[in-house]
């Protein structure tokens, strides 16, 4: 089944909502919104194949698997998405997408150019040399390390982009 990844960024003011990005917190709330939004039937057509297939809490960098003919109802259903869930406490946030692509590797490609970005513009707003050493050392790590992917999620990709 040829299948769709979504990379999205959770965005939150509250500091606290960083400890409940886990795949638990994340899947439950992306599944809520498309019964919200798209209803059971909605839900029922996400949920094949739907999984969180990568989250980094720190950087708030979710990625998203779902099947690709999908991917569009999940998508419109992410802006919808306001809060996480974790142990009874609620905090707001945003799910904002970023990128959608047909393998895990065009998506890491997305997001290091991405976070390169990001860097450049912190770079422009340095404020003394210590600060500007700092980024430029984060710029040097966004390399793409090569992953041997074992889940053989690489060989999904029908060809579109």
């Amino acid at each position: 089944a040829a299948r769709r990844y979504v990379l999205c960024e959770v965005l939150s003011d509250d500091p606290r909502c960083r400890q409940c990005i886990e795949d638990r917190a994340v899947g439950l709330a992306v599944r809520d919104a498309i019964a919200r939004v798209h209803g059971d039937f909605g839900l029922a057509c996400c949920s094949i194949s739907f999984t969180v297939k990568y989250l980094n809490a720190y950087t708030g960098t979710v990625l998203l698997r779902c099947r690709k003919d999908s991917y569009r109802l999940l998508c419109s259903a992410l802006p919808f998405v306001r809060h996480l869930e974790s142990r009874g406490q609620r905090y707001p946030c945003a799910l904002n997408t970023l990128h959608v692509g047909g393998t895990i590797r065009t998506c890491q490609k997305f997001l290091i150019q991405y976070n390169r970005r990001q860097l450049l513009m912190l770079l422009q707003n340095c404020t003394n040399e210590e600060e500007r050493q700092c980024i430029q050392k984060s710029l040097l790590s966004c390399s793409l390390t090569e992953e041997q992917s074992q889940s053989g999620d690489e060989e999904d990709d029908d060809g579109t982009e």
